[in-house]
């Protein structure tokens, strides 16, 4: 509800009167439905007026405005800051969000915004699928209020089908969502990820999840078994306590070689991985696969190049 709800405010703010067959038309919901927004809205202290006739419709009370969103400077830069890693991640309204945010800032902290947004490197960011924000505040609602949702889901092999499940709570992993649930038609634990969900709607009561289920630590463990594209080793020139906090430990496995650090991490993508491993500070001598090797000289061909320039 949350997404038409905004969405019909918004037509009420660019036309002088909306009449609600065609609010219902434009947002692909119910007049009754649109009766329902004019309520919520008024409950939220948004004065919206019916006008019933031939020509009426709902319109914002002259003279109604809404509360300004006030923002110091420094909240301003964590909110962009945020929105910037949202459409890194490919979260869907994030982008619009974010041009939104900067039409109202200040002329100085709009400067101030945007040299923030040319200079900032998300360096070994992944570039994942997008998600729905809509369906991930679905999702969140239903584990809130312990209910299950009927899905549209397309599986890995691109075949899809309508599941229904209770989820068990939200999951974010290195730039995917992720919905650990108890599928209905098997009654067995799943993970699911939600931007391979098209559709999501609540549905019945769901079982509750075992009082010691860890939401997180599931999904860890689910990831800890799928197959990896490659397997890497490398040796840094570096004690474990100096890669160590440079690197998670959910990322990759270090062990001592004398002074040295063995590090022992899975990936698909060997150009992400090059990414991170240059980004801990240290030489290191690869052991495996050979194919890293090529990646590397890549990465200091470029960086040399922007050197020169």
């Amino acid at each position: 509800m949350g997404g038409h709800l905004l969405a019909f405010l918004e037509l009420l703010h660019a036309r002088r009167v909306v009449d609600g067959p065609t609010a219902a038309a434009e947002l692909g919901v119910s007049e009754r439905t649109i009766r329902r927004y004019a309520v919520a809205l008024q409950d939220l202290g948004i004065s919206v007026e019916g006008q019933p006739g031939v020509g009426g419709g709902y319109r914002l009370r002259a003279g109604a405005r809404l509360s300004p969103l006030m923002l110091s400077d420094e909240e301003a830069a964590a909110t962009v800051y945020g929105l910037m890693l949202a459409a890194q991640r490919n979260l869907s309204g994030s982008v619009g969000a974010l041009a939104k945010i900067a039409r109202v800032l200040p002329e100085p902290l709009t400067r101030r915004v945007d040299r923030l947004r040319g200079e900032v490197v998300l360096s070994g960011e992944p570039q994942p699928p997008a998600a729905s924000s809509e369906t991930l505040l679905l999702i969140a609602e239903a584990v809130r209020r312990r209910r299950s949702l009927t899905i549209d889901y397309t599986r890995r092999d691109g075949t899809s089908g309508v599941r229904e499940i209770d989820p068990l709570g939200l999951v974010a992993r290195q730039g995917r969502w992720y919905v650990p649930a108890r599928d209905r038609s098997s009654n067995e634990l799943r993970t699911f990820r939600a931007d391979r969900i098209s559709t999501a709607t609540l549905a019945g009561p769901a079982e509750p999840a075992e009082p010691d289920f860890d939401p997180d630590a599931y999904v860890l463990g689910m990831l800890a078994r799928l197959p990896w594209a490659w397997e890497i080793e490398v040796l840094f020139d570096a004690t474990v306590d100096a890669v160590s906090t440079r690197i998670s430990p959910t990322i990759a496995k270090l062990s001592a070689e004398g002074d040295r650090t063995q590090l022992i991490m899975r990936a698909d993508s060997l150009e992400w991985a090059v990414g991170l491993l240059a980004g801990l500070g240290a030489k290191f001598d690869i052991r495996r696969p050979d194919e890293l090797r090529d990646h590397v000289a890549a990465l200091a061909r470029r960086l040399n190049t922007s050197a020169e320039r």
